[in-house]
């Protein structure tokens, strides 16, 4: 996440611009998911890369505490505006670097479309700070393995690790090392839209 902050500095008011249609899909995604996981039943939530916040807002409208983190000021500048006046808070930091909450500060947590963007190292960095920091439930609202030809091109190009994300991801999550104990007791998947699941996975 570190090394691409200053590509999603230079990029955030291009996200902004996306934000309403974000937040209707992602308002769209929860409550279709809700009878396997109702995030309105929790009352505290971290929203790990919140980019432009566009899933904070949603949280926040579901009655949560929503705490917001990314290392792109401008990203959370932008989140700041679209969210003025809403009980939100926002933080710059990264996971890869440990994120500034206490152990089990955070009732749920989720990361949408950021981990198929890094290594298999820094995904496991970033699984084992999102159970350290959560109570509940840990969410990773991400690619499935069903995939267009116009992502396998895209993601090709970027030479991200997609592919072994997509490949390897629910035994990736439950074999993932924090010290000597796995990072999760349980990774359950479902299909929340055609190429994306939430793998939902419980802390240890």
């Amino acid at each position: 996440m570190s090394s691409n902050s200053f590509l999603f500095n230079a990029i955030a008011p291009i996200y902004g611009l996306f934000y309403e249609m974000q937040k209707k899909r992602y308002g769209a995604v929860i409550d279709s998911a809700s009878g396997v996981l109702n995030l309105a039943s929790y009352d505290t939530a971290l929203d790990v890369g919140c980019g432009t916040g566009a899933l904070c807002a949603v949280l926040a409208e579901k009655g949560l505490s929503v705490t917001g983190i990314d290392p792109a000021m401008k990203m959370l500048s932008i989140a700041k505006r679209h969210t003025e006046g809403g009980k939100i808070n926002y933080v710059r930091g990264n996971a890869l670097e440990k994120l500034p909450f206490e152990d089990k500060s955070f009732d749920i947590s989720i990361a949408s479309y950021v981990a198929h963007g890094m290594g298999e190292g820094e995904r496991k960095l970033l699984y084992a700070e999102m159970a350290r920091v959560t109570r509940n439930k840990v969410i990773i609202y991400d690619y499935n393995q069903t995939r267009t030809l116009r992502t396998t091109i895209i993601e090709w190009l970027e030479r991200g690790d997609y592919f072994r994300f997509i490949k390897d991801t629910t035994t990736e999550m439950e074999n993932c090392a924090s010290g000597m104990k796995e990072c999760f007791s349980e990774v359950q998947v479902i299909d929340v839209d055609t190429r994306a699941s939430w793998y939902i996975c419980t802390p240890n």
